[in-house]
């Protein structure tokens, strides 16, 4: 017998086989799951949530941001409110453009009407006088073939108080005769309007007499003489001599002509017509 027969062994007892098999197909077991998995892609992981704290507003900032909004508002406004004013500026320019054109072709159209009535209205004053001047020379070339006694007496005496005014005064009468039918303008010195005064100068001054420019001086110009021993080509007179307020020049006949006013124009008259006051000779 060993001397070592009776002393128990500190190895471990051999294992079954079978045991051991188990175990190892058990841990292969294991490993493949583990190894299927990790193929499979890794686990998925529980959503994480963060909370996070957002700053807190100040009263001070609120009102900082209002009152950036408020002036936003009031610039876009402003803004408004000058595209608006600008909008009825334009408009309103426009439309004193318009009127302006519209007032020019008004006053061209009145100038151009008063023109066409200025030409009509001469136009007739040239016809009416040469119309009185007809009239003048048939009455005149009849008047010696009047039966009547006393149309004859008149004709007569018109005749030779014509006829006895020669020269200057001859000319004096032609001038006053030929303005008969021209309008009265006061102020007027021709050739186709005239007042009482301008008349009378313009007359003399074909002559080469010049007389003052109005009544009141022309009324004392020459030689009073009486209204009874009157002569073609006398200056007559109303009112006082030297403070007359018309006169006029007597053609002879018991007529004189004058610029009378402004309803009758330059006109032949009969000295009743409008007895003058006195009478002065230049001639």
């Amino acid at each position: 017998m060993s001397h070592t027969a009776h002393i128990p062994s500190h190895r471990k007892p051999r294992r079954n086989a079978p045991k051991t098999a188990l175990r190892a197909g058990v841990a292969g077991g294991v490993l493949s799951t583990i190894a299927v998995a990790a193929a499979a892609g890794p686990a998925q992981a529980e959503p994480v949530t963060q909370t996070i704290e957002m700053p807190t507003i100040t009263s001070g900032l609120s009102t900082a941001v209002a009152a950036s909004a408020e002036a936003t508002q009031q610039v876009a406004q402003d803004l408004q409110t000058q595209a608006q004013e600008d909008a009825a500026a334009a408009t309103a320019a426009k439309a004193a453009k318009k009127a302006k054109a519209e007032a020019v072709r008004k006053a061209e159209a009145k100038k151009k009407a008063e023109a066409a009535a200025k030409a009509k209205a001469e136009a007739a004053l040239r016809a009416s006088r040469a119309e009185a001047r007809t009239t003048l020379s048939a009455s005149s070339g009849s008047s010696t073939n009047v039966a009547s006694t006393t149309s004859a007496s008149s004709s007569s005496s018109s005749s030779s108080s014509s006829s006895s005014a020669t020269g200057s005064a001859a000319s004096v009468l032609a001038f006053v005769k030929a303005q008969v039918g021209d309008a009265y303008v006061s102020g007027g010195t021709g050739p186709n309007s005239w007042d009482c005064s301008g008349l009378v100068q313009a007359a003399f001054r074909s002559v080469g007499v010049d007389l003052p420019r109005v009544s009141q001086a022309q009324s004392t110009a020459g030689t009073q003489v009486s209204l009874s021993n009157l002569q073609p080509g006398d200056i007559l007179y109303w009112g006082g001599a030297g403070s007359a307020y018309h006169v006029g020049v007597y053609v002879g006949g018991g007529q004189f002509v004058g610029a009378q006013n402004s309803s009758t124009g330059v006109v032949q008259r009969p000295l009743s017509y409008d007895p003058p006051s006195g009478a002065v000779r230049v001639l």
